[in-house]
């Protein structure tokens, strides 16, 4: 076999394998529900909303990207520092009192490699936050946080992907705050979202200063995604499990988002090695094998799965009543 024959065998078992792997969780997802925060369960289905027909602004779009850097910012500031958000950094631009946060703790880091990287991370998120409400960006129109859960319980969202993932048993908890890997691989459920939701909006930003910013912001994104993946992929080398966890958090994101975008239904990877060109290579990189280029995540595929619904839902998961904002469902599904 020649070595562009070798290399068309290879493409075409990885993409067989990836088809077989999204219809298994396609078929997970379709007959299992959530039970996120105590609300009322939410039923996978395959169904879409219709795309939101109103012209999309620019502070719209921006403040789509802000409802999740609260996320991640909440997230982050927790785990790493084991506070929240000041208040002044969750008002809405005209002063309205931002959300409440459910969950979350302090991780006691035992590799201070990875508590730094937390704290970096952290320190980013928050200065995500504040410049997206600054004068220069969103100023008086920016929304106010809304209601977050990033609790680690048996009735929090990260349970709730970790069941549907296979990443726990059915009625198994997953805490993100236990331990450096659980922390990671909490972190690697929004890393890569976050890049490609920057990547899917930026198409939509009509200002040449904001598209700059938005990519600024998805670059330093990029890096987070990279230094988590990284980082399971060498503690995976040890410790095969934590691997085979993230490339099903992977899958579950996939049955979450749908089909579009970029690469048909298939936006996300995990981190299991992989061949290319007929060599044995680390996926580290979320990309496109052919040409290397980030995949796209619409803003209603990235929706899907901070609500953790394969439905054009309105609220759930990470956001029990929803985002704020214009955008909160069925934009470009």
């Amino acid at each position: 076999m020649t070595e562009s024959e070798q290399l068309i065998a290879a493409m075409d078992n990885r993409v067989r394998r990836r088809d077989e792997r999204r219809e298994f969780f396609k078929a997970a997802f379709g007959i299992g529900a959530f039970a996120v925060g105590g609300a009322a369960a939410l039923t996978f289905t395959s169904g879409k909303a219709d795309a939101q027909t109103s012209t999309l602004t620019d502070a719209d779009i921006l403040n789509f990207a802000l409802n999740l850097e609260y996320l991640e910012a909440q997230f982050y500031q927790i785990a790493a520092n084991g506070a929240y958000l000041p208040a002044n950094l969750t008002a809405s631009g005209g002063g309205a009192a931002g959300g409440t946060v459910t969950g979350g703790r302090k991780v006691a880091f035992q590799d201070q490699v990875v508590a730094q990287y937390a704290r970096e991370i952290a320190a980013d998120e928050l200065a995500h936050v504040a410049f997206l409400r600054s004068a220069g960006a969103l100023g008086s129109a920016a929304v106010a946080m809304p209601n977050i859960n990033i609790s680690g319980d048996a009735s929090g969202p990260f349970t709730a992907a970790a069941r549907a993932a296979g990443v726990v048993a059915s009625d198994g908890v997953f805490d993100p705050y236990a331990d450096d890997n659980s922390f990671l691989l909490g972190a690697y459920i929004f890393e890569d979202v976050g890049v490609t939701a920057y990547k899917g909006a930026s198409p939509l930003v009509t200002s040449k200063t904001f598209l700059q910013a938005a990519a600024g912001i998805l670059a330093v994104e990029a890096y987070h995604a990279a230094i988590v993946r990284t980082t399971l992929y060498a503690k995976g080398v040890q410790t095969p499990a934590l691997r085979s966890a993230a490339d099903s958090i992977s899958n579950a994101r996939d049955a979450l988002d749908g089909t579009g975008g970029s690469n048909g239904g298939d936006l996300d990877q995990g981190i299991s090695p992989t061949t290319i060109n007929a060599q044995l290579v680390a996926n580290i990189v979320p990309a496109d094998p052919n040409t290397s280029i980030a995949f796209s995540r619409s803003p209603q595929q990235v929706l899907n799965i901070v609500y953790l619904s394969r439905a054009a839902a309105t609220m759930g998961g990470f956001f029990p009543n929803g985002v704020n904002g214009t955008i909160r469902a069925g934009v470009n599904a």
